[in-house]
């Protein structure tokens, strides 16, 4: 009698026995599966945004050396004592006086 007992305690609907462990490892596994999934979507669109403005602001970056190039060829003097008292207000900066 004991025997019938220990059998109908491991019953496939016994929560308590390995199957339904397994089943539950099982659906764990599944939705930490998905999570992995949702991270990874949004990692790449976060990867293609992080892209798309570096692009801008390389375009950006060529398009402001662009203008400082043109403005460079029209103002010649101009452009030399900008970069002398840049120069001499950064080494004073820098110098620590």
């Amino acid at each position: 009698m004991e025997h019938t007992q220990s059998v109908q305690s491991k019953s496939p609907g016994n929560p308590g026995n390995g199957q339904g462990k397994h089943e539950q490892v099982e659906r764990a596994a599944e939705g930490a599966h998905e999570t992995v999934d949702k991270m990874a979507d949004a990692t790449h669109k976060a990867a293609d945004a992080i892209g798309e403005k570096g692009a801008q602001l390389q375009d950006l970056q060529e398009e402001w050396m662009e203008n400082a190039r043109e403005y460079i060829n029209k103002n010649p003097v101009k452009s030399v004592g900008i970069a002398i008292a840049g120069g001499f207000l950064l080494s004073r900066l820098l110098s620590g006086r």
